[in-house]
């Protein structure tokens, strides 16, 4: 395993946000759930507005608060709460207090998710995105094309997200992009 990347097969820490994503593992009849424990760093920018076209999203702050915006609005919850955030409903989620946040996280269903965390992370572990963990205009519209299933920015619009991709193709060929995201070096 490359430690850059990873401590151990169930936690990732991106260093570009510093986020960690512990993966919990799931028994026989939780077959469909993803289900993590996260933690924000304080004062975390907020990510871009994004949704989940095919899953639900269900999050308990278990330590400190999470700044969430919500189809434009924007709430603060603190330990105890318990948010649900529905297909399609667009939103981003950071940590804009002064305590780290940690917070329970499931996915359902779990579809390529963990694959999609899994590889941002990387990206933002070898350089290859933004101080805020975006990655590069390629690499970031062959991910929003690969993982279009779990992953939708608001803006902007997939149909151009799609023409992009179609004009990216020869570079995308070039440079082997279906090998190099179908197994990062983790």
């Amino acid at each position: 395993m490359n430690e850059v990347f990873i401590s151990d097969n169930y936690q990732i820490t991106n260093k570009a946000t510093g986020q960690m994503v512990k993966f919990l593992p799931a028994g026989s009849d939780t077959k469909g759930l993803l289900e993590m424990e996260t933690r924000y760093m304080p004062f975390s920018e907020e990510p871009p507005v994004h949704y989940h076209p095919y899953q639900d999203e269900h999050f308990q702050v278990l330590a400190g608060e999470l700044t969430i915006r919500l189809n434009g609005e924007v709430k603060i919850y603190r330990e105890g709460a318990t948010i649900h955030i529905k297909r399609g409903e667009k939103h981003s989620i950071w940590n804009s207090g002064f305590k780290e946040t940690i917070v329970s996280w499931k996915v359902t269903p779990s579809m390529n998710t963990e694959n999609f965390l899994r590889t941002i992370t990387w990206l933002a572990n070898v350089g290859a995105t933004n101080k805020s963990g975006v990655p590069k205009l390629p690499n970031a519209i062959f991910l929003l094309m690969k993982y279009q299933d779990v992953f939708r920015l608001e803006r902007p619009p997939f149909l151009l997200i799609r023409l992009l991709y179609v004009l990216f193709l020869p570079h995308f060929f070039l440079f082997d992009y279906h090998r190099k995201f179908n197994n990062p070096t983790f």
